[in-house]
C-alpha cells in the first residue's frame, strides 16, 4: 500500500490558528497623556519626593538642607505638643466621620423624594458645603463670640442666662469644632446618599412589603446593605478629610502665639506641621511631620476597605 499524506488546506490553517493582534501606534494617545504627565510630574511627584527627602534633613529654608537621618521622626515622636495635636485630631475624625455619616443617612431618608418640599430642604442643608469657606468660619466665631455682641451669648443673655466663653474655654473647644465640621459636611454627605438611595430597586422595597416586613426591618436587611459601597466612600473620604482640618482651628482658635488655642486645646495634626513649618521655619520637620499623617492616613484608608469591601465570593 502506498502511504498517502493529507494535505489540509492553508484556508482551514488559517482559521484554526489564532491571528495576532495588530500592534497599536501608542504616538498619538501618549502625545495626548504628555501634557498632564509632565504637570503631574513637576507639581505632585516632585514635591511629594522632595517633602521625603527634607522629612530626614535640617532645613530652615534659608541656608541649604543638611542631612540629619531620623532625628526629626526622633524627635517628633518625643515631643509632647504632637501627642496633643494626634489626640485632638483623633477625638476630632471619630466624632465628624460618625456624625457626618449618620446626619448625612437621616436627612438623605427624609428628603430623598421628589416632591417640591424634598428638594426644597435638600438645597437648604446642601447650601453650607456651597457656602462653606473662612467667611462662614468669620460668622460663626461672631456667633459663639464671648463678648455682648456674640450672637449666642446675647440670645442667652435675653433670656437672663449668664454668658458663655465659647472660644476660650478649652473643655468647649473640639465640641465646638466638631459642631461647625458637621454643620458644613452634612449636607454634601446627604446628596452622596441620596444617589445611593436612588440606586436601590424599589422592587426590593415592595417584595419585603409583602412578606410583612416592617420599615425598620427594610431599612437595616435591604437599605443599609445596599448602600455599602457609599457608606465605604463616604467613610473614607470623610476620614482623609478630616484628618486634614485646618481652616476651622487656625480661623475660630488661633492666636499670635500659636495656631492651637489656649493650651493647644484646638491644635491638630496639619495646624502643628503648619506651626513647626512656617512659624518656626522647621521645614525638615514638618515634612516628617507630614510623612507621619500621611502613614496615619493611608494605614486608616486600608483599614476601611478591607472592614467594609470584603470579599464576599466564594469558589466552589
Amino acid at each position: 500500500m502506498r502511504n498517502e499524506t493529507t494535505t489540509i488546506p492553508s484556508v482551514m490553517l488559517g482559521s484554526a490558528m489564532p491571528r495576532r493582534r495588530p500592534r497599536r501606534d501608542m504616538t498619538m494617545p501618549m502625545l495626548m497623556l504628555a501634557p498632564f504627565m509632565v504637570l503631574f510630574a513637576a507639581f505632585v511627584l516632585y514635591p511629594v519626593v522632595k517633602s521625603l527627602y527634607l522629612s530626614f534633613t535640617d532645613f530652615n529654608a534659608i541656608s541649604p538642607p543638611k542631612l540629619n537621618g531620623i532625628s526629626n521622626y526622633t524627635e517628633l515622636f518625643s515631643d509632647p505638643r504632637f501627642y496633643k495635636a494626634l489626640g485632638n485630631t483623633t477625638i476630632f475624625v471619630v466624632a465628624v466621620v460618625a456624625l457626618n455619616t449618620a446626619m448625612g443617612l437621616l436627612l438623605a431618608v427624609a428628603f430623598g423624594g421628589q416632591r417640591a418640599w424634598d428638594q426644597f430642604m435638600r438645597a437648604v442643608f446642601f447650601l453650607p458645603s456651597v457656602a462653606g469657606g473662612i467667611a462662614i468660619l468669620a460668622v460663626w466665631k461672631w456667633i459663639l463670640n464671648s463678648e455682648g455682641y456674640g450672637v449666642l451669648n446675647a440670645a442667652r443673655h435675653s433670656f437672663g442666662l449668664e454668658p458663655i466663653s465659647w472660644l476660650g474655654t478649652p473643655n468647649l473647644t473640639l465640641p465646638v469644632l466638631i459642631a461647625v465640621a458637621v454643620w458644613g459636611g452634612m449636607g454634601g454627605t446627604m446628596i452622596l446618599f441620596v444617589a445611593g438611595l436612588r440606586s436601590i430597586p424599589n422592587d426590593l422595597y415592595e417584595a419585603a412589603a409583602i412578606d410583612g416586613a416592617t420599615a425598620s426591618t427594610r431599612f437595616w436587611k435591604i437599605t443599609l446593605p445596599l448602600l455599602r459601597p457609599t457608606l465605604l466612600y463616604v467613610t473614607i473620604t470623610g476620614t482623609i478629610g478630616a484628618f486634614q482640618v485646618f481652616n476651622e482651628p487656625y480661623v475660630m482658635f488661633g492666636t499670635v502665639s500659636g495656631p492651637g488655642g489656649l493650651l493647644d486645646s484646638a491644635l491638630t495634626l496639619v495646624s502643628y506641621l503648619y506651626d513647626r513649618g512656617f512659624s518656626h521655619f522647621q521645614l525638615g520637620y514638618a515634612s516628617a511631620v507630614a510623612w507621619v499623617l500621611f502613614i496615619i492616613v493611608f494605614i486608616l484608608t486600608l483599614i476601611n476597605l478591607r472592614i467594609g469591601d470584603p470579599d464576599e465570593r466564594k469558589v466552589d
